[in-house]
C-alpha cells in the first residue's frame, strides 16, 4: 500500500459509507480492460477525470463521468470552470495536483480546493465502481459519495 493508498481508504472511512476494495492487476485498470476482465458493467463503471484551463494561471477542476459516456470538455466543463477553452491535464499535471496515475484516479482524497463535478446519470444508479487511487485498486461505492463529498451534480456532463 502507498501512501495515496492509505490517503484514500483513510477518506472512505471518514465518509461512514458501505464500499468494497476489488485489488486488481495493474495492466488492467483501464475501465474498459477492468470491466472486460473482472466481469463489471461498464454502465456501472465511473472515470474521474482532471481538466485544465489553457491559458496560465491554469486553473483544473475533477469530473466524473459514467465510462459509456464522453466528458463534454468544449461546452459543459469549459463553462463550469469560466474559462474559454479547457482540455485534459497531462498526466504530469495530475500526478502533481492528485498524487495518482492515470486509471487510478479517485474523487476520494483529492486536494479540498479542486472542484468536483459529477454526471447526474451516476446519481440515479445503486453502485459505482470508481478507481481507488493507484491502478491496483478500485472501489465499489453507492453515489451517496457525491453528496458527501460536496460535489457538484451537472445535467449531461458526459455525451452518449
Amino acid at each position: 500500500m502507498s501512501g495515496v493508498d492509505d490517503k484514500v481508504l483513510a477518506a472512505l472511512e471518514d465518509l461512514g459509507l458501505a464500499y468494497e476494495v476489488v485489488e486488481i492487476d495493474p495492466a488492467f485498470a483501464d475501465t474498459a480492460a477492468f470491466c472486460e476482465k473482472y466481469g463489471y458493467p461498464p454502465e456501472k463503471a465511473a472515470n474521474t477525470l482532471i481538466v485544465a484551463s489553457k491559458k496560465e494561471p491554469r486553473s483544473y477542476c475533477s469530473c466524473v463521468i459514467l465510462a459509456t459516456s464522453r466528458l463534454d470538455v468544449n461546452h459543459r466543463v469549459k463553462k463550469l470552470m469560466g474559462v474559454s477553452k479547457a482540455s485534459f491535464a497531462t498526466a504530469d499535471e495530475m500526478m502533481q495536483l492528485t498524487g495518482m496515475l492515470v486509471g487510478g484516479v479517485t474523487p476520494l482524497a483529492l486536494p479540498a480546493d479542486l472542484p468536483l463535478y459529477v454526471d447526474s446519470r451516476i446519481m440515479g444508479l445503486d453502485w459505482i465502481i470508481l478507481g481507488g487511487g493507484g491502478r491496483h485498486l478500485k472501489i465499489r461505492i453507492c453515489p451517496e459519495v457525491f453528496t458527501k463529498l460536496g460535489a457538484e451534480v451537472v445535467e449531461e456532463l458526459g455525451k452518449e
